[in-house]
């Protein structure tokens, strides 16, 4: 499966950047008091998902939210359409 590149290269700077800050804090926290550590994985799952995020430089949320307006922009043509056919 190929992706499109959807994010720009600062964007994924940014995203690399904070996902690495994040995991290394994390990753500190889990050292120190491994008896917590359930709350602490959540964070490096979502520090190393921004990392691979910007090292793709994809983000499946951004392209959700593209499909999404562009699902809406061709929508509302279709409901007029229906109702002008219901309106008689």
């Amino acid at each position: 499966m190929k992706f499109k590149q959807n994010i720009s290269i600062i964007n994924a700077l940014m995203r690399i950047t904070c996902g690495f800050t994040f995991l290394t804090w994390a990753m500190t926290k889990m050292v120190k008091k491994p008896w917590k550590n359930q709350s602490y994985i959540i964070v490096v799952m979502l520090s190393a998902m921004k990392i691979g995020e910007g090292i793709l430089r994809y983000c499946p949320v951004v392209d959700a939210m593209e499909n999404g307006q562009n699902l809406m922009k061709s929508e509302p043509k279709q409901e007029n359409e229906s109702n002008q056919i219901d309106t008689y």
